[in-house]
């Protein structure tokens, strides 16, 4: 079997040794597997019903929540990565804007609005903690990044649905892609992520209720590229469909990220000028929708 990336309990966070594993799996791989993570079994197994109730629904049922350019909160079956057209369907859940940016729910699924929101608030709050061990392995004081992601901060749960495909060679769920913001927590089942590891693109295996992390670009970036956010994809198939729920954790849209004061020195001069989140992730998002520019990556921000 070809090298996985490790798998990590995390029931004791703050143990030296966790942090040691920690920080290990984000120098060497930028993707790791949890376990002892806290997210009960029950509320994980009931995500995934909803999941299949609500992209087993008729389409037009799904058109009816759709997600707009004024409201990015929905259902969506067209996205983009790289300005490559993926196999997927997609539905994004994150708070409301107090404006036109608000939630859409499903008809006819008086779970679904519960356990969606039980999920993503498990999921922020397994970030912060993450985040805490990160920024301390990094050299700075553990919450030294929180005031980017508390009160304020602009993460969102999308739930993912790979439907059978003809023609799998032809077709990637995902096209390969880093993810744009600090943290990813994702649920999988059935194997199709992949992550690009010493130039070779390895299978990440689905444990039963573990989550996968993956570090992003603004940590890559923060980290002064200590930390490298993985390349990675999704793979399609002919079997069976696929099912996963990602949660992006994110920081507010006022937050400027440059190399930490910790992670630059004379031998290690910052690699990054200062990237607003708020453009970065506009341009990043036009990219999802459409051919719109040229897609934002960090690397057009080196130094």
């Amino acid at each position: 079997m070809d090298r996985q990336p490790p798998v990590i309990d995390i029931s004791d966070v703050d143990s030296a040794a966790t942090r040691e594993a920690v920080d290990a799996a984000c120098r060497e791989w930028g993707v790791f597997q949890v376990v002892g993570h806290g997210l009960h079994a029950r509320m994980l197994a009931a995500l995934r019903r909803q999941m299949r109730a609500l992209f087993g629904a008729p389409l037009e049922e799904k058109l009816a929540i759709a997600r707009t350019a004024g409201n990015p909160w929905g259902f969506y079956d067209r996205e983009l990565t790289r300005h490559t057209r993926d196999w997927k369907q997609v539905y994004d859940y994150g708070p409301a804007d107090g404006g036109d940016i608000v939630p859409q729910w499903p008809s006819g699924m008086p779970a679904f609005r519960t356990i969606v929101r039980s999920f993503y608030d498990a999921c922020d709050a397994l970030s912060l903690r993450l985040l805490r061990v990160m920024t301390r392995n990094l050299g700075m004081p553990a919450e030294s990044l929180d005031a980017h992601f508390r009160p304020a901060h602009t993460s969102f749960l999308r739930l993912n649905y790979y439907p059978r495909c003809p023609i799998p060679g032809d077709q990637l769920g995902v096209n390969p892609h880093t993810d744009s913001g600090a943290i990813t927590l994702l649920l999988q089942d059935l194997p199709g992520l992949e992550v690009l590891h010493d130039q070779r693109w390895l299978q990440v295996e689905p444990r039963r209720n573990a989550l996968v992390v993956n570090i992003g670009d603004v940590m890559q970036v923060w980290s002064n590229d200590l930390y490298l956010a993985p390349m990675h994809r999704v793979l399609t198939n002919t079997d069976s469909d696929r099912f996963s729920a990602p949660f992006f954790f994110n920081p507010a849209y006022s937050t400027d990220y440059a190399p930490l004061p910790s992670a630059v020195d004379a031998h290690h001069p910052a690699r990054y000028r200062p990237i607003n989140w708020r453009e970065f992730r506009a341009r990043r998002s036009a990219g999802d929708y459409a051919h719109a520019g040229e897609y934002a990556q960090i690397s057009q921000y080196t130094v």
